[in-house]
Parts: C-alpha cells; structure tokens; sequence
C-alpha cells in the first residue's frame, strides 16, 4: 500500500480484510453443508454475502459517515455528500465460492463525482491484496506492480466474461472466440472479475473484457489497471462509464487492435482487417 495513503484507502483494506475472514469462516463450512441438503450451501453463500457487505459498510461508514455507498446486496444507500460513493461487492465470484474454488474476492472501491479515486480487491484464499489510489500507483501485498509489456496479439494471454445462460449476446460472445481464439496465446475465463482484472493489473493476464458487467464488479479493477499503466475504456473504445454495463482493460500496448476486433464480432458481415 503507498505510504501516503489516504484516510479512505486504510479504511478500505481494513474493511475488506475484515469481510474476507467471515467469508473464508462461511467458506470452510460449505464442504459439510453440500453433503446436508441441496439448498444448504446456497443458503450459506447468500447468508456469507450479506454479512460481508454489512460488514464493509459499517467499518466504511464509520470512516466517512457522509459518503453514498452501493452494495451488490443493499443497492443504494443514501449520503449527505452524494458526490464521494463507495462501491462494494462483498462477494465477486460467488459461484465459485459455492462450488469450493478459491477465485473469488471482496471489491471495494471510492468514487468521485463519477470517477474511481481508489480501490481495493482482497483474494482472501490466495491472501492477496491489490490496492491502488489515483496518483499513487498499483500495489500487490506492498509491492510496486504493472501491467505486462507484451505489445503484440498473438504473445498475448486474455481473460474474459463468458455470458451465462439469463444473459444477453451469446451470438456476440461466440464471434469474439472465433476472430481471437487463433490469434492470440490464450484466452482464460476464471469467473469472478475482480480476479481478472487485479490479475491484468498484475501483468498475470494481457487483457480483459466483459459485456454484461456492473459497477461494483469493475470499479476497483479500474484503478488498479489505471495506476499500474493500462488502459480502462468500455468494449467499443470509448470513454469507460462504470454504469454502462461492460468493460474492456488492457497493458495499452495492444488495446486497439483487441478493441477493434471485438467491435467487428458486432457487424459479422463486415470482414476484419
């Protein structure tokens, strides 16, 4: 974490550890209670769920009491400063928390007038966490980190949001595989987000995008891109509105030619250069 921090992003990271150990307690229970009943470990997620975000909101509250906050569970709670929101997911990855895989983290971020200021994803199983604050930089468990320099397509590896069965643009998504799945080194799907993007933050991954996301799952992934040298815009290149609903990161190095590709699995009739 920078040594400046702010009295914001302390709070943040104290707030997301906090949430991340009840959810790793909920975590080691699933084991015993998928052998139960059917419903048991759904129960305990969506239980596990609504404790962590209560238990982000009360630490944040107690920092900035004047502060916005929407939460993937409560929605939008109300602030005397609407101008500065927090935006939390409690719990991104959530199947993969149901079905015992460790890809899964606590999303808290701070908004200004629109616009990420700080952010923080917390992988509690892997003890990871990644923090970033504007002007300060990317840090993962206190070391400097940046995005990777690969500057060519095919030496590139991509994560990506697959549409699940009640989302939209399955034809959409199936085009994209077509038109990259040759011309680059891979493409990887982990499901949870924040994950990926940290991840691209990290220079693990090259890229990442998402068709159907919201702001608390990409809000935090933002900054961290941001401030470890990438590039954040939405899937057709334009300026990133976190209300829009997608979301495409990059290193910056090939983010034209990504976004460009991705643009042409929307017009399959027109050939790509």
């Amino acid at each position: 974490m920078p040594i400046d921090a702010s009295r914001e992003l302390t709070a943040m990271v104290e707030a997301a550890h906090a949430a991340g150990r009840g959810l790793l307690r909920r975590f080691a229970q699933l084991p015993e209670l998928a052998v139960q009943t059917k419903s048991g470990p759904t129960d305990l997620v969506s239980i596990a769920d609504q404790e962590a975000e209560q238990t982000v909101r009360s630490m944040l509250a107690a920092a900035q009491p004047s502060y916005a906050f929407l939460g993937e569970e409560g929605g939008i709670a109300g602030g005397t400063d609407a101008s500065q929101r927090w935006i939390v997911d409690p719990l991104d990855g959530t199947t993969n928390f149901l079905f015992g895989c460790p890809l899964w983290g606590v999303n808290v971020a701070l908004a200004r007038d629109g616009m990420v200021v700080a952010g923080v994803t917390y992988l509690p199983v892997m003890d990871e966490l990644f923090v970033a604050e504007q002007g300060k930089g990317a840090w993962l468990n206190g070391r400097r980190i940046h995005v990777s320099a690969r500057n060519s397509l095919i030496r590139s590896v991509l994560a990506c949001g697959i549409p699940f069965a009640d989302k939209p643009d399955h034809p959409v998504f199936a085009r994209e595989m077509t038109l990259l799945s040759d011309r680059v080194a891979g493409i990887r799907r982990t499901g949870a987000c924040a994950v990926d993007m940290a991840f691209v933050a990290a220079g693990r991954w090259d890229a990442y995008w998402e068709r159907a996301t919201n702001a608390w799952d990409i809000a935090p992934g933002v900054i961290l891109v941001e401030e470890a040298g990438g590039i954040a815009t939405s899937v057709t290149g334009d300026a990133l509105d976190l209300e829009r609903g997608n979301v495409c990161v990059s290193n910056g190095a090939i983010h034209t030619v990504l976004v460009d590709t991705l643009n042409a699995a929307l017009y399959p009739e027109e050939p790509l250069a």
